[in-house]
């Protein structure tokens, strides 16, 4: 049983995020942001006012938690830059590309309308720093809790700069090499969530037609929950694409740092893929680099990079962790299974509008559909995401282990278990209490007998909830 006060609990290991307003408000906002700067200062090493940049998202709290966490920032002495209603990619383009000191943007992402969260960034010589679990949070938990012991400056200002995302959009396709392409009809599901404000803007710079579904911001999320994993949230886009003979569609999630691709026959294209995709178009011009993707998934991209002369590094789950690794590698691009594609030219931070236009680059130079060119790339079978409630996960995690001796064993998170053939990854989540079991096969293989076996090791040796 969790035994953590309602305080104690949002402080997760990639953001802050709770119920609005019995575990987040306004009032313990307070304490959160006075605890954040202290952390950006110790971090920056300086006792000077910083520059902190501030978005939101369209939730019905949020204005109420921007106001207080503002108003903080400038009571300790902060240059507060107001970014307005922005996505989280377009908020991290801010704070990046204008070097401000950090950034805090407060959104819970893909979670229902009843909650919200914040979450933070600071400069670095080499891109942003995510604040999470290890680099800050924990810091950040105890001296929201216990006082951050700051005092009171005058000089602190807001100034409003509205606007960024026709930046970032001008940014995004100088990523993807300005490319012409082609008109195509592209059908994109908003969730009434922020991935609208760029994919509206990317498109009144590109040709082709926009099929706009739920584009409406609303912190009610009137439509569906604004997240992509959940298959049974992309089966009306799914019908669209297919209704409509759209060339793709698009379904970015809740804040806007994931983004899901539909191809033409309205089929739900693997993230693993689109990182393969994406990677062999930055490695021709980037010969040799490294490219980054996390643990669950990695046959097919691994084979793409590999072929072309790049290096492969596998992450642990989580975007502050991914975002570590191109930090401490020098990668060019990483992408995640659950749809977070991160870029060296955006500070290492999620940025989904290149994603969209090397995708579309690549059907007009090859003058393929989407579908064909995903059965090309693919070198591998997943099987999508196995969730067990268990008491004793690190147990079912050694008896799997002792199952496949022969297997090349990794503990960079879980275990994960490869074969020439086969590999799984067993991990438990970082935001649930859950162990999660992940497979794939090579192109040819059998995934079915793979995953009858390992569920029922889970099974034998699990105790359950």
């Amino acid at each position: 049983m969790d035994k953590q006060t309602p305080q104690e609990k949002i402080f997760k290991s990639y953001d802050i995020r709770g119920i609005y307003p019995e575990e987040i408000n306004e009032d313990f906002a307070i304490p959160i942001t006075k605890a954040i700067y202290k952390l950006l200062q110790t971090q920056l090493e300086t006792t000077e006012p910083l520059t902190i940049a501030v978005g939101r998202d369209m939730r019905l709290s949020s204005p109420a938690i921007f106001e207080a966490v503002s108003k903080t920032l400038v009571e300790l002495g902060a240059q507060v830059i107001d970014l307005g209603i922005v996505s989280t990619p377009t908020f991290y383009y801010a704070v990046y590309k204008n070097g401000f000191d950090g950034g805090v943007q407060i959104t819970a992402s893909h979670n229902p309308g009843e909650y919200n969260g914040i979450k933070i960034v600071r400069k670095s010589p080499t891109g942003l720093v995510k604040i999470g679990k290890s680099t800050g949070m924990d810091d950040i938990k105890k001296w929201s809790i216990e006082g951050a012991g700051l005092s009171q400056i005058d000089g602190g200002t807001i100034t409003e700069k509205m606007g960024v995302v026709v930046e970032e959009v001008q940014n995004a396709l100088r990523i993807a090499g300005n490319p012409k392409l082609n008109k195509y009809k592209i059908v994109a599901d908003a969730a009434n969530a922020l991935g609208a404000l760029y994919i509206e803007e990317l498109f009144k710079h590109i040709p082709g037609e926009l099929v706009k579904m739920n584009f409406e911001l609303d912190g009610t999320f009137p439509s569906h929950q604004a997240d992509p994993l959940q298959k049974e949230t992309l089966v009306d886009l799914q019908k669209r694409v297919v209704e409509v003979k759209a060339d793709l569609g698009l379904a970015p999630d809740g804040d806007g740092d994931r983004l899901f691709f539909i191809d033409e026959k309205g089929g739900i294209v693997p993230p693993s893929i689109i990182t393969a995709l994406v990677a062999r178009e930055l490695l021709k011009k980037h010969k040799g680099a490294t490219v980054l993707g996390d643990i669950r998934y990695i046959m097919t991209p691994k084979k793409i990079v590999e072929e072309l002369g790049g290096t492969f590094v596998v992450t642990k789950v989580g975007h502050s962790f991914i975002t570590e690794k191109l930090h401490e590698t020098g990668g060019i691009f990483a992408g995640e299974s659950s749809s977070h594609y991160f870029f060296k030219e955006t500070g290492n931070a999620e940025s989904q509008i290149p994603m969209i236009l090397i995708v579309l680059k690549v059907m007009t130079e090859e003058g393929k559909k989407l579908s064909e060119i995903v059965d090309f790339l693919k070198r591998s079978h997943e099987s999508g995401e196995y969730n067990f409630k268990v008491k004793n996960a690190k147990e079912v995690m050694e008896a799997v282990k002792g199952e496949f001796p022969e297997g090349e064993v990794s503990e960079l998170d879980g275990v994960s278990i490869s074969f020439a053939d086969w590999r799984l990854s067993l991990r438990t989540s970082n935001t649930e209490p859950l162990l999660r079991l992940n497979i794939e096969v090579d192109i040819d293989g059998n995934i079915e007998e793979k995953k009858d076996k390992l569920i029922g090791l889970i099974k034998k040796h699990g105790i359950f909830e």
